[in-house]
């Protein structure tokens, strides 16, 4: 595929996976009240009518075939409302179709063929708009009506055209030799209606019309609005699209100049300017801009400049330049601390050394906040599994969402919409209440809720999933434990914080029969292992009767950290700061050993476990006195434990390096290694995932 091509599926896909999310949205909310405004409607068929031309104009004709049918409907509604005996159907029907176009995208994501059986979706579409037809009045809103099926709704000549529409217009010019004009011309002429609204442009058929593109490479593509404003609306957008050689302005007291372009004024007649152009001053011709000249237009018109403030960007490329931005910083860590210059006194280099971090520091705050997107789109998509379920279960349960603006990393917020989902599905199939009668029997409102919250502390972002169901049954969970077999201790010596533990194990479940939702044994423990390939945390906890609460503790972004820097012989290992509580220096009095765990340390009136690193990677060349080495007291999640290392190297901002794809055979990532970094002067540092630290501890022990 050619890179323009690539471009272009890029930017539909990027285009309709949006538009079909605030599809989902509109919908759910329309359903909550039970009925479509205007302005809803306005936007439904915008979407659709956006998702046939884009995936036309791709030539996936599936979804432009479906789109299409439902943007005839809802041209019907527009037109002539829709009975409230038929809004549920309707809300059934646009959730299916909104699924069908969810698994056909994605279908041109994984380069998958798309469906081509879809006769019984478009029939169903067809006759909902048929019994839509048949409600609604007669005379010539009817005639309109009966027309949607056939005609392009797009075409038709819509009554808030003024008079005026022709005497303002745009006469467009590409770069020479990109290819597919007629595509990038229907492309720029979306992009200028979703600004201005109405207008008209020539040729008008570049949609469906490869042939147009020699039309618009000789004569340019002419673009008419109906007032002054949409006008320069238009300008303000052309100022910041690509590809753009040129553009003539047309309106009262100008003209196209005839010398210039030649085929301006025959091209003009075809969409009916020739009465315009006998009304304006010959002694004033149009004049030839480039796009620069956009930003007055700017300056007068600053909503339309706000709709295009935004780009999309590949996510490639933007982990191309934290990798860079990366490099960076370890180039300028070397530089200030090159061995060379030590003992030398360098004001002027130092000076410049400083000056040299600060801007480093700026760039990389600066790169990591580009890369930085609200979790809002992964939270409201639960919306939907909300709804599905709580109609397929019968079960009435509202979603409250809190801090969806939170930002965290995409490449973090990509990991943990599935976490996310399987833990809202087990509430809504384990956790909530099956009868209404037992939510009321127990002082509960009838209706249950989940609750969804995001929020920010310091480098870390928390997630909560919250329910006010019925809650763990503990005895329950020992009792599927001790038929699997799982369980090694005595079911009394459990705590409530162990035996939830249990249910992230793999292929645990205490469903006595699979659901569509749950029952199978999958989901917990994927929960828990996507959430620490991201380095972060799970925790769970549960008041029988009251609900469940599930906490994920994640970082910001996985590509660079504020870590304490420690060794172990001539080993150089880093500790993420957020996981350090406290270090200190003890004796060997202090030290106290148990049977089970070895040595421990008493710490604020609770014992832990202490954790030697030497011992447990066999490093050789370490300290074994406990009292000339020093301890560090790490927590993650409800872990926690004292490791023992030689000494603190100090704090140091490290970017995290993936390891090496031929260690994965050897598990690296499961006894506690979770990256290695490099460090100003040239050393390479393990990176230590804490929480695995412990788990090869206990196994070991």
């Amino acid at each position: 595929m050619e890179n323009g091509l690539e471009n272009m599926l890029d930017m539909y896909l990027f285009e309709t996976n949006t538009l079909i999310e605030q599809l989902d949205e509109i919908l759910l909310t329309a359903e909550n009240e039970a009925t479509f405004s205007q302005d809803d409607i306005n936007e439904i068929f915008r979407i659709m009518h956006t998702i046939k031309g884009s995936s036309a104009m791709m030539q996936f004709n599936p979804v432009m075939t479906v789109a299409h049918r439902i943007e005839d409907m809802f041209y019907c509604i527009r037109q002539n409302g829709v009975d409230a005996s038929h809004k549920h159907a309707l809300f059934d029907l646009m959730f299916k179709s909104s699924d069908f176009l969810k698994s056909q995208v994605e279908k041109i994501q994984d380069n998958e063929p798309l469906d081509d059986n879809i006769d019984d979706l478009v029939e169903e579409i067809t006759g909902f708009l048929s019994i839509l037809q048949a409600g609604a009045e007669t005379g010539a809103a009817g005639a309109v009506v009966e027309q949607t099926a056939k005609a392009e709704p797009e075409q038709e000549k819509r009554n808030d055209l003024t008079e005026n529409i022709g005497k303002y217009g745009l006469h467009v010019f590409f770069d020479e030799g990109l290819g597919m004009e007629n595509l990038r011309a229907f492309m720029l002429v979306s992009s200028i209606r979703d600004v201005v609204g109405d207008l008209e442009f020539s040729p008008a058929d570049v949609e469906s019309n490869p042939e147009t593109s020699a039309v618009i490479v000789e004569d340019g593509l002419y673009i008419k609005f109906k007032d002054e404003d949409s006008l320069h609306g238009a300008i303000v957008v052309l100022g910041e699209a690509l590809n753009i050689k040129s553009y003539e302005i047309f309106e009262p007291g100008r003209e196209p100049d005839a010398a210039a372009h030649s085929a301006a004024a025959e091209t003009a007649d075809t969409m009916g300017d020739k009465t315009e152009k006998a009304e304006v001053k010959k002694d004033a011709p149009a004049v030839a801009v480039s796009p620069a000249p956009a930003a007055a237009a700017q300056q007068t018109h600053p909503a339309a400049h706000a709709k295009q403030s935004l780009i999309s960007v590949n996510l490639t490329k933007l982990d191309k330049l934290m990798d860079l931005v990366g490099e960076i910083v370890i180039t300028e860590a070397m530089v200030s601390t090159n061995p060379d210059l030590n003992g030398l006194k360098l004001e002027n280099f130092t000076k410049s050394a400083r000056q040299l971090r600060k801007l480093t520091d700026e760039l990389q705050s600066i790169v990591m906040s580009v890369r930085m997107v609200p979790v809002a789109g992964v939270f409201q998509k639960m919306n939907r599994i909300v709804r599905d379920i709580g109609q397929s279960l019968k079960k009435d349960v509202k979603l409250t969402i809190v801090g969806e603006n939170t930002e965290v990393d995409k490449a973090i917020v990509d990991s943990i919409g599935d976490p996310i989902m399987h833990m809202v599905r087990n509430s809504m199939d384990h956790g909530i209440e099956e009868n209404v009668e037992d939510r009321i029997n127990a002082g509960k409102p009838a209706q249950a809720e989940i609750l969804l919250q995001a929020e920010h502390t310091g480098s870390e972002v928390i997630i909560t999933i919250a329910d006010d169901g019925r809650g763990v049954n503990f005895e329950r969970v020992l009792e599927k434990a001790r038929e699997n077999g799982i369980l090694t201790k005595p079911e009394s010596d459990y705590s409530a914080k162990e035996i939830l533990e249990l249910l992230m194990l793999p292929g645990f479940s205490t469903k006595k029969e699979a659901t569509e939702y749950s029952g199978r044994g999958v989901g917990m423990d994927v929960v828990k292992s996507n959430i620490e390939k991201v380095g972060g945390t799970v925790l769970m906890t549960s008041e029988e009767g009251k609900g469940t609460k599930t906490v994920f503790r994640i970082p910001l972004t996985l590509a660079i950290m504020d870590g304490m820097d420690l060794s172990v012989g001539s080993s150089v290992f880093t500790v993420p700061i957020t996981h350090i509580r406290q270090s200190f220096k003890v004796t060997n009095d202090e030290v106290v050993y148990d049977a089970d765990r070895g040595e421990m340390i008493r710490r604020m009136e609770n014992f832990y476990p202490i954790v030697r690193l030497n011992n447990l990677y066999g490093i050789e060349g370490g300290e074994t006195e406990i009292e000339k080495g020093i301890l560090i007291w790490l927590e993650t999640g409800e872990r926690s434990f004292c490791l023992f290392v030689d000494e603190l190297l100090g704090e140091q901002q490290v970017v995290v390096k993936s390891l090496p794809a031929f260690l994965n055979e050897f598990n690296v990532k499961n006894i506690g290694i979770a990256g290695c970094a490099i460090l100003g002067d040239g050393t390479i540092s393990m990176i230590l995932e804490v929480a695995n630290l412990f788990e090869t501890f206990t196994a070991a022990s």
